[in-house]
Protein backbone atom coordinates (compact mmCIF):
# COMPACT_ATOMS: atom_id res chain seq x y z
CA UNK A 1 0.00 0.00 0.00
CA UNK A 2 1.18 3.52 -0.64
CA UNK A 3 3.07 5.36 2.16
CA UNK A 4 1.20 7.84 3.99
CA UNK A 5 -2.20 6.78 2.36
CA UNK A 6 -4.08 6.80 5.72
CA UNK A 7 -6.06 3.89 7.34
CA UNK A 8 -8.71 5.38 8.44
CA UNK A 9 -9.69 6.26 4.84
CA UNK A 10 -9.59 2.51 4.09
CA UNK A 11 -11.51 2.11 7.30
CA UNK A 12 -14.33 5.18 6.23
CA UNK A 13 -14.62 3.15 3.15
CA UNK A 14 -15.26 -0.69 4.74
CA UNK A 15 -17.86 1.27 6.97
CA UNK A 16 -19.96 2.77 3.94
CA UNK A 17 -19.37 -0.23 1.80
CA UNK A 18 -17.98 -3.75 1.44
CA UNK A 19 -15.47 -1.72 -1.21
CA UNK A 20 -11.85 -2.73 0.05
CA UNK A 21 -9.14 -0.49 -1.24
CA UNK A 22 -6.25 -2.62 -0.88
CA UNK A 23 -8.34 -5.06 -2.96
CA UNK A 24 -9.53 -3.40 -5.85
CA UNK A 25 -5.65 -2.09 -6.39
CA UNK A 26 -5.27 -5.76 -6.57
CA UNK A 27 -8.04 -6.31 -9.11
CA UNK A 28 -6.01 -3.46 -11.10
CA UNK A 29 -2.92 -5.05 -10.73
CA UNK A 30 -1.34 -1.86 -8.73
CA UNK A 31 0.86 -2.09 -6.13
CA UNK A 32 0.52 1.23 -4.79
CA UNK A 33 -1.05 4.71 -5.76
CA UNK A 34 1.12 7.60 -7.32
CA UNK A 35 1.84 11.00 -6.09
CA UNK A 36 -0.74 12.84 -8.05
CA UNK A 37 -3.65 10.25 -7.01
CA UNK A 38 -3.00 10.29 -3.45
CA UNK A 39 -2.65 14.63 -3.71
CA UNK A 40 -6.17 13.61 -5.00
CA UNK A 41 -7.73 11.31 -2.47
CA UNK A 42 -6.23 14.24 0.06
CA UNK A 43 -7.88 17.23 -1.61
CA UNK A 44 -10.97 15.45 -2.30
CA UNK A 45 -11.53 14.92 1.36
CA UNK A 46 -11.77 18.87 2.58
CA UNK A 47 -13.04 20.91 -1.02
CA UNK A 48 -16.02 20.11 -2.87
CA UNK A 49 -14.15 21.69 -6.09
CA UNK A 50 -11.04 19.88 -7.31
CA UNK A 51 -9.16 20.44 -10.82
CA UNK A 52 -7.16 18.01 -11.49
CA UNK A 53 -4.20 18.65 -14.19
CA UNK A 54 -1.60 15.41 -15.15
CA UNK A 55 0.11 14.10 -18.00
CA UNK A 56 -1.86 11.71 -20.35
CA UNK A 57 -1.40 7.98 -19.01
CA UNK A 58 -0.57 9.11 -15.56
CA UNK A 59 -3.65 7.82 -13.89
CA UNK A 60 -6.42 10.08 -13.56
CA UNK A 61 -9.01 7.68 -14.17
CA UNK A 62 -8.77 5.79 -10.50
CA UNK A 63 -7.40 9.25 -9.16
CA UNK A 64 -11.45 10.82 -9.36
CA UNK A 65 -12.93 7.05 -8.72
CA UNK A 66 -11.52 6.24 -5.77
CA UNK A 67 -12.77 9.68 -4.05
CA UNK A 68 -16.22 8.82 -5.46
CA UNK A 69 -16.23 5.47 -3.69
CA UNK A 70 -15.56 7.52 -0.26
CA UNK A 71 -18.84 9.30 -0.54
CA UNK A 72 -21.30 6.65 -2.27
CA UNK A 73 -23.62 4.79 0.01
CA UNK A 74 -24.21 1.06 -0.69
CA UNK A 75 -27.67 1.99 1.61
CA UNK A 76 -29.27 3.46 -1.14
CA UNK A 77 -30.81 2.62 -4.61
CA UNK A 78 -30.42 6.01 -6.37
CA UNK A 79 -27.94 7.31 -8.32
CA UNK A 80 -25.05 9.37 -6.38
CA UNK A 81 -22.68 10.23 -8.80
CA UNK A 82 -22.16 11.44 -12.89
CA UNK A 83 -19.25 11.09 -15.00
CA UNK A 84 -19.40 13.29 -17.90
CA UNK A 85 -16.36 12.56 -20.55
CA UNK A 86 -15.87 13.77 -23.85
CA UNK A 87 -16.09 10.07 -26.42
CA UNK A 88 -17.78 6.86 -25.90
CA UNK A 89 -14.09 4.90 -25.94
CA UNK A 90 -13.18 6.78 -22.90
CA UNK A 91 -16.83 6.60 -21.15
CA UNK A 92 -16.03 2.70 -21.63
CA UNK A 93 -12.86 2.75 -20.24
CA UNK A 94 -14.02 4.41 -17.34
CA UNK A 95 -16.76 1.83 -16.58
CA UNK A 96 -13.90 -1.36 -17.29
CA UNK A 97 -11.79 0.20 -14.70
CA UNK A 98 -14.90 0.76 -12.72
CA UNK A 99 -16.19 -2.67 -13.03
CA UNK A 100 -12.98 -4.43 -12.86
CA UNK A 101 -11.60 -2.91 -8.86
CA UNK A 102 -14.60 -4.36 -7.79
CA UNK A 103 -16.70 -2.31 -5.41
CA UNK A 104 -20.06 -3.71 -5.69
CA UNK A 105 -21.49 -0.95 -6.79
CA UNK A 106 -23.75 -1.05 -10.32
CA UNK A 107 -22.69 1.44 -13.10
CA UNK A 108 -24.21 2.15 -16.36
CA UNK A 109 -22.33 4.05 -19.26
CA UNK A 110 -24.24 5.70 -21.76
CA UNK A 111 -23.30 6.86 -25.23
CA UNK A 112 -24.50 7.77 -28.63
CA UNK A 113 -24.19 5.50 -31.56
CA UNK A 114 -26.09 2.46 -30.02
CA UNK A 115 -29.48 1.42 -29.37
CA UNK A 116 -31.07 3.77 -25.91
CA UNK A 117 -33.29 1.61 -25.36
CA UNK A 118 -30.38 -1.13 -23.99
CA UNK A 119 -29.68 1.90 -21.69
CA UNK A 120 -33.27 2.47 -20.95
CA UNK A 121 -33.62 -0.97 -19.45
CA UNK A 122 -29.51 -0.82 -17.50
CA UNK A 123 -31.48 2.85 -16.09
CA UNK A 124 -34.82 1.39 -14.80
CA UNK A 125 -32.83 -0.09 -11.74
CA UNK A 126 -30.66 2.81 -11.04
CA UNK A 127 -27.39 2.69 -10.86
CA UNK A 128 -25.24 4.02 -8.08
CA UNK A 129 -22.90 6.11 -10.59
CA UNK A 130 -23.41 6.83 -13.96
CA UNK A 131 -20.79 7.91 -17.31
CA UNK A 132 -21.35 8.87 -20.43
CA UNK A 133 -20.89 11.17 -23.11
CA UNK A 134 -22.59 14.71 -22.73
CA UNK A 135 -25.08 14.97 -25.80
CA UNK A 136 -26.85 11.05 -24.55
CA UNK A 137 -26.59 11.91 -20.83
CA UNK A 138 -28.43 15.18 -21.63
CA UNK A 139 -31.24 12.89 -24.07
CA UNK A 140 -31.57 10.33 -20.82
CA UNK A 141 -31.95 13.61 -18.08
CA UNK A 142 -34.76 15.10 -21.25
CA UNK A 143 -36.70 11.83 -21.20
CA UNK A 144 -36.93 11.02 -17.36
CA UNK A 145 -34.48 8.11 -17.30
CA UNK A 146 -32.09 9.70 -15.50
CA UNK A 147 -33.30 10.55 -11.38
CA UNK A 148 -30.88 13.37 -11.32
CA UNK A 149 -32.14 14.62 -7.28
CA UNK A 150 -29.71 12.71 -5.24
CA UNK A 151 -26.92 13.21 -7.29
CA UNK A 152 -24.17 14.69 -5.29
CA UNK A 153 -20.95 14.05 -6.93
CA UNK A 154 -20.19 15.56 -10.71
CA UNK A 155 -16.71 14.58 -12.52
CA UNK A 156 -15.93 16.16 -15.98
CA UNK A 157 -13.34 13.97 -17.42
CA UNK A 158 -10.92 15.97 -20.16
CA UNK A 159 -13.18 18.48 -19.67
CA UNK A 160 -11.61 20.98 -22.04
CA UNK A 161 -12.00 17.93 -24.69
CA UNK A 162 -15.75 18.15 -24.28
CA UNK A 163 -15.08 21.95 -24.55
CA UNK A 164 -13.33 21.86 -27.54
CA UNK A 165 -15.72 19.34 -29.18
CA UNK A 166 -18.82 21.52 -28.74
CA UNK A 167 -20.69 20.25 -25.97
CA UNK A 168 -20.88 23.34 -23.50
CA UNK A 169 -24.00 23.76 -23.76
CA UNK A 170 -25.45 20.24 -23.36
CA UNK A 171 -22.98 20.03 -20.29
CA UNK A 172 -24.67 23.31 -19.22
CA UNK A 173 -27.95 21.64 -18.89
CA UNK A 174 -26.66 18.52 -17.26
CA UNK A 175 -25.37 20.57 -14.43
CA UNK A 176 -28.24 22.97 -14.27
CA UNK A 177 -30.24 19.54 -13.85
CA UNK A 178 -28.70 18.56 -10.42
CA UNK A 179 -29.80 20.22 -7.86
CA UNK A 180 -28.82 18.47 -4.97
CA UNK A 181 -25.07 18.60 -6.53
CA UNK A 182 -22.55 19.22 -4.30
CA UNK A 183 -18.81 18.08 -4.90
CA UNK A 184 -17.32 18.95 -8.13
CA UNK A 185 -14.25 17.26 -10.03
CA UNK A 186 -12.27 18.56 -13.11
CA UNK A 187 -9.55 16.70 -15.11
CA UNK A 188 -7.47 17.68 -17.86
CA UNK A 189 -4.02 16.71 -19.41
CA UNK A 190 -4.49 20.38 -20.70
CA UNK A 191 -2.92 23.56 -18.85
CA UNK A 192 -4.87 27.04 -19.31
CA UNK A 193 -8.08 26.25 -19.96
CA UNK A 194 -10.30 28.35 -19.22
CA UNK A 195 -13.57 27.09 -16.65
CA UNK A 196 -17.23 27.77 -17.81
CA UNK A 197 -19.02 29.81 -15.53
CA UNK A 198 -21.95 27.48 -15.44
CA UNK A 199 -20.29 25.19 -13.44
CA UNK A 200 -20.25 27.30 -10.86
CA UNK A 201 -16.69 26.71 -8.85
CA UNK A 202 -16.13 28.22 -5.74
CA UNK A 203 -12.24 28.42 -4.25
CA UNK A 204 -11.71 25.30 -6.30
CA UNK A 205 -7.96 23.30 -5.40
CA UNK A 206 -6.13 23.03 -8.38
CA UNK A 207 -3.57 19.75 -8.60
CA UNK A 208 -1.03 20.77 -11.26
CA UNK A 209 0.90 17.41 -11.67
CA UNK A 210 1.78 18.42 -15.64
CA UNK A 211 5.46 18.19 -15.82
CA UNK A 212 5.87 19.76 -19.42
CA UNK A 213 8.22 17.43 -20.57
CA UNK A 214 7.72 14.13 -22.42
CA UNK A 215 7.31 10.60 -21.52
CA UNK A 216 11.08 9.65 -20.36
CA UNK A 217 10.76 6.36 -21.92
CA UNK A 218 9.07 8.06 -25.25
CA UNK A 219 11.92 8.82 -28.22
CA UNK A 220 11.28 11.24 -30.65
CA UNK A 221 12.74 10.81 -34.46
CA UNK A 222 11.59 12.17 -38.26
CA UNK A 223 11.69 10.89 -41.44
CA UNK A 224 11.92 12.67 -44.91
CA UNK A 225 9.72 11.61 -47.59
CA UNK A 226 10.79 12.91 -51.25
CA UNK A 227 7.42 13.26 -52.34
CA UNK A 228 4.48 15.60 -51.20
CA UNK A 229 2.14 12.28 -51.09
CA UNK A 230 3.69 10.73 -48.18
CA UNK A 231 1.99 7.32 -48.33
CA UNK A 232 5.17 5.42 -49.86
CA UNK A 233 7.22 6.70 -47.14
CA UNK A 234 4.73 5.48 -44.57
CA UNK A 235 4.46 1.74 -46.27
CA UNK A 236 8.14 1.96 -46.11
CA UNK A 237 8.41 3.20 -42.53
CA UNK A 238 6.09 0.59 -41.37
CA UNK A 239 7.58 -2.57 -43.13
CA UNK A 240 10.73 -1.17 -41.50
CA UNK A 241 9.77 -1.42 -38.21
CA UNK A 242 8.45 -4.47 -38.33
CA UNK A 243 5.16 -5.97 -36.82
CA UNK A 244 4.93 -4.23 -33.82
CA UNK A 245 1.92 -2.26 -32.52
CA UNK A 246 1.54 1.03 -34.50
CA UNK A 247 -0.86 3.65 -34.63
CA UNK A 248 -0.67 6.69 -37.66
CA UNK A 249 -2.03 9.70 -36.68
CA UNK A 250 -4.25 11.77 -39.78
CA UNK A 251 -6.06 15.32 -39.51
CA UNK A 252 -9.11 14.55 -41.36
CA UNK A 253 -11.10 11.49 -41.97
CA UNK A 254 -10.77 11.02 -45.37
CA UNK A 255 -7.18 10.75 -44.98
CA UNK A 256 -7.12 7.59 -42.82
CA UNK A 257 -9.65 5.86 -45.31
CA UNK A 258 -7.59 5.97 -48.33
CA UNK A 259 -4.70 5.62 -46.31
CA UNK A 260 -5.81 2.58 -44.70
CA UNK A 261 -6.83 1.43 -48.16
CA UNK A 262 -3.50 1.51 -49.53
CA UNK A 263 -1.74 0.25 -46.85
CA UNK A 264 -3.83 -2.71 -47.06
CA UNK A 265 -2.94 -2.80 -50.87
CA UNK A 266 -0.06 -3.09 -50.34
CA UNK A 267 0.11 -5.78 -48.18
CA UNK A 268 -0.08 -4.09 -44.72
CA UNK A 269 -2.39 -5.77 -42.38
CA UNK A 270 -4.33 -2.58 -40.83
CA UNK A 271 -7.58 -0.93 -39.26
CA UNK A 272 -8.76 2.41 -39.40
CA UNK A 273 -10.80 4.16 -37.09
CA UNK A 274 -12.78 7.41 -36.58
CA UNK A 275 -15.84 9.63 -35.56
CA UNK A 276 -17.88 8.92 -38.83
CA UNK A 277 -17.92 4.89 -38.13
CA UNK A 278 -20.94 2.82 -36.40
CA UNK A 279 -20.51 1.64 -33.08
CA UNK A 280 -19.84 -1.83 -34.01
CA UNK A 281 -17.70 -0.71 -36.94
CA UNK A 282 -15.89 1.34 -33.85
CA UNK A 283 -15.83 -1.52 -32.02
CA UNK A 284 -14.07 -4.50 -33.99
CA UNK A 285 -11.55 -2.29 -35.65
CA UNK A 286 -10.10 -1.54 -31.98
CA UNK A 287 -10.72 -5.13 -30.62
CA UNK A 288 -8.69 -6.44 -34.04
CA UNK A 289 -5.78 -3.78 -32.74
CA UNK A 290 -5.75 -4.58 -29.23
CA UNK A 291 -5.65 -8.32 -29.63
CA UNK A 292 -3.11 -8.81 -32.31
CA UNK A 293 -5.40 -9.24 -35.49
CA UNK A 294 -3.37 -6.06 -37.00
CA UNK A 295 -0.87 -4.29 -35.62
CA UNK A 296 -1.45 -1.57 -37.70
CA UNK A 297 -4.41 1.90 -36.61
CA UNK A 298 -4.77 4.40 -38.87
CA UNK A 299 -7.16 6.86 -37.23
CA UNK A 300 -7.66 10.81 -36.30
CA UNK A 301 -6.86 12.09 -33.65
CA UNK A 302 -10.71 10.87 -31.66
CA UNK A 303 -7.78 7.98 -31.04
CA UNK A 304 -5.68 10.48 -29.06
CA UNK A 305 -7.58 10.36 -26.06
CA UNK A 306 -8.95 7.73 -24.21
CA UNK A 307 -7.66 4.44 -25.89
CA UNK A 308 -6.09 2.61 -23.32
CA UNK A 309 -4.20 0.01 -25.10
CA UNK A 310 -1.22 -1.64 -23.66
CA UNK A 311 1.83 -1.54 -25.23
CA UNK A 312 1.55 0.43 -28.64
CA UNK A 313 4.88 0.62 -29.77
CA UNK A 314 5.04 3.43 -32.14
CA UNK A 315 3.07 6.98 -33.14
CA UNK A 316 3.26 8.10 -36.57
CA UNK A 317 2.43 11.06 -37.35
CA UNK A 318 1.22 10.58 -40.63
CA UNK A 319 -0.22 14.42 -40.86
CA UNK A 320 1.53 16.91 -38.55
CA UNK A 321 -0.77 17.70 -35.47
CA UNK A 322 -2.47 21.15 -35.36
CA UNK A 323 -1.28 21.81 -32.12
CA UNK A 324 0.80 21.21 -29.69
CA UNK A 325 -1.70 19.76 -27.06
CA UNK A 326 -2.48 17.61 -30.13
CA UNK A 327 0.72 16.13 -30.52
CA UNK A 328 1.44 15.64 -26.68
CA UNK A 329 -1.92 13.87 -26.65
CA UNK A 330 -1.10 11.48 -29.35
CA UNK A 331 2.32 11.14 -27.66
CA UNK A 332 0.61 10.08 -24.70
CA UNK A 333 -0.42 6.67 -26.15
CA UNK A 334 2.79 5.11 -25.91
CA UNK A 335 5.72 5.15 -23.29
CA UNK A 336 2.64 4.96 -20.70
CA UNK A 337 3.90 3.62 -17.03
CA UNK A 338 7.38 3.46 -17.34
CA UNK A 339 7.21 1.40 -20.57
CA UNK A 340 8.84 2.95 -23.72
CA UNK A 341 7.93 4.13 -27.16
CA UNK A 342 8.50 6.10 -29.79
CA UNK A 343 7.05 8.86 -32.13
CA UNK A 344 7.90 9.28 -35.61
CA UNK A 345 7.21 12.45 -37.98
CA UNK A 346 6.60 12.20 -41.24
CA UNK A 347 7.84 15.09 -43.11
CA UNK A 348 7.17 16.42 -46.99
CA UNK A 349 9.68 18.50 -48.60
CA UNK A 350 7.83 21.76 -47.78
CA UNK A 351 7.27 20.64 -43.97
CA UNK A 352 9.39 21.45 -40.98
CA UNK A 353 9.40 20.31 -37.28
CA UNK A 354 7.23 22.39 -35.73
CA UNK A 355 9.05 25.08 -33.07
CA UNK A 356 7.29 23.40 -30.18
CA UNK A 357 8.85 20.24 -30.91
CA UNK A 358 12.65 20.19 -29.02
CA UNK A 359 15.38 19.26 -29.55
CA UNK A 360 15.32 18.63 -33.11
CA UNK A 361 14.26 14.60 -33.61
CA UNK A 362 16.87 12.60 -34.97
CA UNK A 363 16.58 11.26 -39.00
CA UNK A 364 15.67 7.62 -39.95
CA UNK A 365 17.33 6.83 -42.89
CA UNK A 366 14.78 4.08 -44.69
CA UNK A 367 16.18 0.85 -46.29
CA UNK A 368 15.85 0.98 -50.07
CA UNK A 369 14.00 -1.81 -50.25
CA UNK A 370 11.07 -2.99 -48.76
CA UNK A 371 10.37 -6.06 -47.31
CA UNK A 372 6.55 -6.62 -45.89
CA UNK A 373 6.43 -7.27 -42.06
CA UNK A 374 5.30 -10.57 -40.53
CA UNK A 375 1.53 -11.08 -40.58
CA UNK A 376 -0.25 -11.18 -37.28
CA UNK A 377 -0.72 -15.02 -36.11
CA UNK A 378 -4.23 -14.13 -34.74
CA UNK A 379 -7.78 -13.55 -36.61
CA UNK A 380 -10.73 -12.47 -34.61
CA UNK A 381 -14.18 -14.04 -34.67
CA UNK A 382 -17.59 -11.91 -34.38
CA UNK A 383 -20.12 -13.66 -32.24
CA UNK A 384 -23.60 -12.56 -32.80
CA UNK A 385 -24.24 -12.72 -28.58
CA UNK A 386 -23.43 -10.54 -25.72
CA UNK A 387 -23.89 -9.76 -22.05
CA UNK A 388 -27.84 -9.58 -23.38
CA UNK A 389 -27.82 -12.53 -23.88
CA UNK A 390 -26.62 -14.16 -20.85
CA UNK A 391 -23.03 -15.23 -22.74
CA UNK A 392 -20.07 -14.02 -21.25
CA UNK A 393 -16.13 -14.92 -21.62
CA UNK A 394 -15.88 -18.78 -19.95
CA UNK A 395 -19.16 -19.31 -22.03
CA UNK A 396 -17.26 -18.24 -25.43
CA UNK A 397 -13.43 -19.73 -24.59
CA UNK A 398 -15.68 -23.38 -23.31
CA UNK A 399 -17.47 -23.71 -26.69
CA UNK A 400 -14.09 -22.74 -28.64
CA UNK A 401 -12.36 -25.23 -26.67
CA UNK A 402 -15.15 -28.01 -26.49
CA UNK A 403 -16.68 -27.65 -30.18
CA UNK A 404 -14.13 -25.83 -31.73
CA UNK A 405 -11.76 -28.25 -31.02
CA UNK A 406 -9.20 -25.14 -30.19
CA UNK A 407 -6.86 -25.53 -27.41
CA UNK A 408 -6.63 -22.74 -24.55
CA UNK A 409 -3.67 -21.27 -26.30
CA UNK A 410 -5.29 -20.79 -29.53
CA UNK A 411 -7.52 -18.57 -28.06
CA UNK A 412 -6.52 -14.91 -27.64
CA UNK A 413 -8.40 -11.81 -26.43
CA UNK A 414 -12.29 -12.46 -25.68
CA UNK A 415 -14.37 -9.00 -25.55
CA UNK A 416 -17.84 -9.58 -24.54
CA UNK A 417 -20.32 -6.11 -25.53
CA UNK A 418 -23.92 -6.47 -24.38
CA UNK A 419 -25.23 -7.94 -27.69
CA UNK A 420 -21.96 -9.47 -29.77
CA UNK A 421 -18.65 -10.41 -28.91
CA UNK A 422 -15.16 -10.64 -30.61
CA UNK A 423 -12.64 -13.39 -29.91
CA UNK A 424 -9.22 -13.54 -31.24
CA UNK A 425 -7.46 -17.60 -32.38
CA UNK A 426 -4.94 -18.48 -34.39
CA UNK A 427 -5.13 -17.58 -37.66
CA UNK A 428 -4.04 -21.01 -38.92
CA UNK A 429 -6.87 -22.64 -37.07
CA UNK A 430 -9.82 -20.35 -37.67
CA UNK A 431 -11.28 -22.30 -41.08
CA UNK A 432 -11.05 -25.21 -39.19
CA UNK A 433 -12.81 -23.90 -36.47
CA UNK A 434 -15.55 -22.53 -37.93
CA UNK A 435 -16.54 -25.40 -39.64
CA UNK A 436 -16.84 -27.32 -36.72
CA UNK A 437 -18.45 -25.05 -35.15
CA UNK A 438 -20.87 -23.87 -37.52
CA UNK A 439 -24.11 -25.91 -36.69
CA UNK A 440 -23.59 -25.50 -32.69
CA UNK A 441 -24.95 -23.42 -30.20
CA UNK A 442 -23.88 -21.46 -27.47
CA UNK A 443 -26.24 -21.84 -24.68
CA UNK A 444 -28.21 -23.76 -26.09
CA UNK A 445 -28.94 -21.03 -29.11
CA UNK A 446 -27.33 -21.17 -32.23
CA UNK A 447 -26.03 -17.30 -33.41
CA UNK A 448 -24.01 -16.06 -36.11
CA UNK A 449 -20.31 -16.42 -35.81
CA UNK A 450 -17.93 -15.16 -38.69
CA UNK A 451 -14.69 -13.51 -39.31
CA UNK A 452 -15.22 -10.12 -37.87
CA UNK A 453 -15.42 -7.30 -40.80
Amino acid sequence: MAKGYGEELTYFCRMQTSFSIEQSLTNLQIEALNEMQEASLEANKTSDAVILLSDTGSGKTLAFLLPILQLLNKNTTVTQALIIAPSRELALQIEQVFKRMGTGFKITCCYGGHLRETEENNLMQAPALIVGTPGRLADHIRRGNITTGHIETLVLDEFDKSLEEGFEEEMSFIVGALPALKKRILTSATEAVEIPAFLNLKDPVQLNFLTGEKSPGLAVQQVRSDDKDKSDTLFRLICALGNRSTIVFCNQREFVNDLSAYLKDKGIVNVFYHGAMEQQERDSALCKFRNGSANVLVTTDLAARGLDIPNIRYIIHYQLPNTEESYVHRNGRTARMDKSGTAILILAPHERVPEYITPEPAAIDLPATAELPQKPVWTTLFIAAGKKDKVNKVDILGFLTNKGQLKKEDVGLIEVKDFFSFVAIRKSKASHTLQQIKTEKIKNKKVKIEVAK
